[in-house]
């Protein structure tokens, strides 16, 4: 059997990925693989893993926030955003870092209790400020030698779902979700 990705962590990023109560995340590079698909009619398009989505809305199940913060705007964010029930998405957002302070003083949240996963320099602000912040494989190098952790899977390849399990496991809530789509 596999063990969990919480068991290989240092005691530190356990503690980290323990306290988060809100999970904010870039959107392109992030939950896409970074490519931005134009059609000539100007149709955008992104491609979304599932795997990411069923461990967001697994977070919000048991009572962690979601928010998006991504400096672009589209329609695609919106309704991606919407079928998985997350209600704090911030777009066309060029300080993400003051959204996200912003968005966690509505909470009444600490930034100790504050994740961010981000792939390219804009990310960077946000992941300073938080409690725990994170890069998938494919992030560029200067933010991957600046985060917390790094994931083994790449943005858009489900690295946001194996940010979601490891919190998870960090709270002590895997076993739990799993008797939740195990019972007869």
């Amino acid at each position: 059997m596999n063990r969990p990705a919480s068991e290989t962590l240092s005691a530190e990023l356990h503690e980290r990925a323990a306290r988060v109560r809100l999970l904010a995340l870039d959107v392109d590079g992030t939950l896409t693989d970074g490519r931005l698909l134009l059609a000539a009619e100007g149709i955008e398009i992104k491609a979304f893993h599932a795997h990411d989505g069923q461990g967001l809305k697994i977070l919000q199940d048991v009572g962690i926030e979601i928010a998006l913060i991504t400096a672009r705007t589209s329609d695609v964010v919106t309704q991606r955003a919407g079928d998985l029930g997350i209600k704090h998405v911030h777009q066309g957002c060029h300080d993400k870092r003051s959204s996200l302070r912003n968005l966690s003083r509505l909470l009444d949240l600490e930034a100790s209790q504050v994740a961010f996963m981000g792939d390219d320099l804009p990310d960077l602000a946000p992941m300073g400020w938080c409690g725990f912040s994170i890069a998938p494989a494919n992030a560029h190098p200067w933010v991957r030698e600046r985060a917390h952790l790094v994931t083994r899977a790449a943005g858009g390849q489900g690295a946001a779902r194996e940010l979601c399990d490891l919190i998870l496991d960090a709270k002590g809530l895997s076993a739990q979700v799993l008797r939740r789509f195990t019972a007869p």
